[in-house]
């Protein structure tokens, strides 16, 4: 399986979420409109927080997404596709987090 076919199946079958777009980048919104994971350049960056960001923080090659140089975006954590195996687990727990903030206002 791609990375992009991986991404595609994540972005499917986590329940209430769907595909949509961030930064111009592929990503899976939660229920609430907000997005929990970016596909970029064949990793994936999730947004995490305590336990579960600093697990995927100890994974070798892991890093802090940083879209624009020097600015680094606090609570997301970029995965290359060495932790394939992994994705769907750290889907999961962003999906819980995000699921829990507010809901995005609609315009």
């Amino acid at each position: 399986m791609t990375a992009k076919e991986k991404f595609d199946h994540l972005a499917t079958s986590l329940p209430g979420c769907k595909p949509g777009k961030m930064f111009g980048k592929e990503c899976i919104k939660a229920p609430n409109g907000k997005a929990l994971a970016i596909f970029f350049l064949d990793d994936m960056v999730f947004k995490l927080k305590d336990e579960a960001h600093d697990d995927a923080m100890a994974l070798d090659g892991a890093c802090i997404f940083t879209p624009a140089k020097g600015r680094p975006m606090k609570g997301w954590v970029q995965l290359s596709f060495d932790y394939v195996d992994q994705w769907e687990t750290f889907a999961g727990l962003a999906c819980d987090y995000v699921s829990a903030l507010p809901a995005n206002k609609k315009k």
